[in-house]
């Protein structure tokens, strides 16, 4: 089912992302349990003036040169009831950025309140800018598909179908044709930008596959590390159906369908499976297909244009019937005078 992350502890994010943003705690150690309540970042220029009206406490405050060069013309004292007055909104932590040394008086608040603060090179720009990209992916929407899937040249593919269909022997043969795992049997997908899909593995399962008849397999050891990919955009889903003589299967391709994910629909299509067909070549065409049609190019309905375009070539022309030209119009008759009366004379 999917689900919505509301909040994310301090301890966690930065457990998580501290490499990246090359942060390190320098007091409030206590108080990493904070939530950090909004996937966004805030930096309290007008919080320290004493404003607070649209104050967001629930964010991340960050505090660059700018922050920090008003903040020491305030005297101690001062200083220290902005702290505390900031703290009693119950903000999650603060972050320094470009290395500031903070001032006693932020020690000595963080200390008592045990508010995390922290402390980064980055410039404010880039450490706003990554943090963003970073809370964003912890918030995004997200839910888990029973599937396997594969990075195709770039395309994400996921493989889904009942159990015992085949999808682990499909994607075994994927990958020894040079393509990476992404997650086998459970799918983890997220949101990005509420616009694409981003699939990747559970960490307990990354880069291994369960194979019927064989046991669990290391992916990584047994084709080189190239062939384990962590995530990758989901583009295609792919269903694995048992073959029946009544089923009507797909010819031109000039009608398509989607798989609905977190509210986002993704090209959908169905394989049938029986004796003699290739699944592991059939998969890896639909996805070198969807590829083409990122490329702007779709194979099925340009096949469909030169299809029209030779049957309006072969078909014969009727001769148009020539028009009669226009004759020329009688002469007009004068009518002759009447015979004079019997009886009348000159």
């Amino acid at each position: 089912m999917p689900k919505a992350v509301t909040a994310v502890s301090v301890a966690d994010f930065f457990a998580k992302y501290g490499t990246k943003l090359k942060t390190e705690l320098i007091a409030g150690s206590e108080g990493v349990h904070r939530q950090i309540r909004e996937p966004s970042i805030n930096r309290p220029a007008l919080a320290l003036t004493g404003f607070y009206k649209y104050f967001a406490n629930k964010r991340i405050q960050v505090v660059g040169s700018t922050e920090m060069t008003y903040f020491k013309t305030l005297p101690p004292h001062r200083q220290e009831e902005m702290m505390h007055a900031m703290a009693d909104r119950g903000i999650p932590c603060v972050v320094l950025t470009r290395n500031l040394l903070p001032p006693k008086s932020m020690l000595t608040v963080a200390r008592e309140r045990k508010l995390p603060l922290y402390r980064t090179p980055l410039i404010t720009m880039h450490f706003v800018n990554i943090s963003t990209m970073c809370i964003d992916a912890e918030f995004a929407r997200q839910t888990t598909e029973h599937g396997t899937t594969l990075s195709i040249e770039g395309v994400g593919v996921m493989i889904r179908g009942h159990s015992g269909v085949g999808k682990s022997e499909a994607a075994l043969a994927i990958i020894e044709r040079g393509h990476s795992l992404v997650a086998d049997d459970l799918t983890h997908i997220r949101v990005l930008d509420e616009r694409e899909l981003i699939a990747s593995s559970l960490p307990l399962n990354r880069g291994y596959m369960e194979c019927r008849g064989i046991g669990i397999i290391n992916v990584a050891e047994m084709f080189g590390v190239r062939s384990i990919r962590p995530e990758v955009r989901l583009e295609m889903v792919i269903t694995l159906q048992d073959w029946r003589p009544d089923v009507e299967e797909e010819r031109t391709g000039l009608e398509e369908s989607f798989y609905k994910i977190l509210g986002i629909h993704v090209p959908h299509i169905e394989i049938h499976v029986r004796p003699g067909r290739d699944i592991a070549r059939l998969v890896e065409v639909a996805a070198l297909v969807q590829a083409l049609k990122k490329m702007g190019r779709d194979p099925a309905k340009e096949f469909n244009e030169r299809l029209i375009a030779f049957m309006s070539a072969q078909q014969p022309v009727e001769p148009v019937a020539e028009e009669p030209e226009p004759s020329a119009p009688p002469e007009p008759r004068i009518p002759s005078p009447p015979p004079a009366a019997e009886g009348l004379q000159d």
